[in-house]
């Protein structure tokens, strides 16, 4: 507990004609960092005339924040009578030298501003796109120096995230894909309807699902899941300073941590579009049964006729480019992060949103080389 002696107060005596203000007690930390003594002291100094001497003498602790209470009372300047010890005056002098900080300038705006900043965001797409293709290249050495030595491979690190990837995703993208399936039935249903055109219902859920919307949802849901967690996992690894472990004691990260996450993703993600696909499928079969009467074993024996061979091809081949792709992309913001948390959450996001761009980007490219195939 503070003695009263001890208590900040800042009491107005008069003296030779004139008003002083003699502040008395402890100016610190402690004592003013209790609310009723700060709003005690606050309306004594409010009471304070304009104008009047300061003696700081009989002060018997004046830190920082008393100091910073004093400055900002006087209004940032020096009063016309002040007296104090040396001590107190360079404490008040330290307080006016850092809080009398210029007010920052304003930012230019205008279309210079508007350009140069664009130009700033297509150089820093440049670099990652630079860093992008680094990555693929050593990507590509990595795979032949796995060719040429099997043995030696990340095998434990392929096949953990094979399960990771793939097996884990099974369940999300079974119950997105068969929910889709149905969504797409009743939606056509009461079209083709219309048209006295029920059956043809197998012919448009194959296509759409087997060659653009299984592939596409899978790739997406992995993406969402599996990319953001290769970019929190080497995120992780900066921040903890694993990387910089791995470089000193010459181990290849490109050999270690790019390579066992492409090729388990460029296994897994077709296996993962197939069972979308097939979930989806399911729903839609369901849902034509329920609305047009089109019972599942029509469904089933009019699907190869109506989808050729080479759509599944297309689809898979696709499937395994999405998957390179989502890992290289969350293996690129991964090694980009900062050693700090704040940029680990700015990689993760940065990477699920190029990811899940890429797809769609890709499956265009996909969609216009390849329109010609399987019809």
């Amino acid at each position: 507990m503070t003695s009263s002696d001890q208590l900040p107060r800042c009491p107005v005596q008069a003296r030779d004609g004139a008003q002083w203000a003699v502040p008395q007690g402890r100016w610190s930390a402690a004592e003013l960092g209790e609310r009723e003594i700060w709003r005690r002291l606050r309306a004594q100094l409010a009471a304070v005339p304009a104008g009047a001497g300061w003696d700081l003498q009989g002060l018997q602790r004046l830190d920082h924040v008393g100091a910073q209470l004093l400055w900002e009372h006087w209004g940032r300047r020096w009063p016309a009578q002040l007296q104090a010890q040396p001590a107190q005056r360079a404490m008040l002098e330290r307080v006016a030298r850092f809080s009398d900080v210029p007010a920052p300038r304003p930012e230019p705006a205008g279309l210079a501003t508007q350009i140069d900043a664009l130009g700033c965001l297509v150089i820093n797409a440049c670099r990652h796109f630079r860093s992008l293709i680094e990555l693929i290249g050593q990507l590509l050495l990595d795979t032949v120096r796995l060719a040429c030595n099997p043995r030696r491979g990340p095998w434990r690190d392929i096949s953990g995230h094979l399960y990771a990837t793939g097996a884990t995703a099974l369940p999300i993208t079974a119950l997105v894909g068969f929910l889709i399936g149905v969504v797409l039935a009743y939606l056509m249903a009461l079209q083709l309807r219309q048209f006295g055109a029920e059956s043809f219902i197998v012919n448009i859920l194959g296509i759409s699902l087997i060659r653009e919307l299984g592939p596409l949802l899978g790739a997406i849901l992995v993406a969402g899941r599996s990319g953001s967690a290769i970019t929190a996992q080497i995120g992780v690894m900066r921040v903890t300073e694993e990387l910089d472990a791995m470089q000193v004691m010459g181990i290849s990260k490109g050999f270690r941590l790019v390579l066992p996450r492409a090729l388990a993703l460029a296994v897994s993600m077709p296996l993962v579009a197939l069972w979308t696909t097939l979930a989806a499928l399911a729903g839609g079969m369901l849902a034509a049964d329920l609305t047009m009467g089109i019972t599942p074993s029509y469904f089933a024996q009019s699907l190869p006729s109506a989808v050729n061979v080479a759509n599944l091809g297309l689809a898979m081949g696709k499937s395994m480019v999405f998957g390179v792709m989502i890992a290289l992309i969350g293996c690129h913001w991964g090694l980009q992060v900062e050693p700090n948390t704040q940029s680990l959450g700015q990689g993760t996001t940065a990477s699920v949103v190029s990811s899940i761009t890429m797809v769609i980007i890709v499956d265009a490219i996909f969609a216009i080389l390849f329109r010609n195939v399987g019809f």
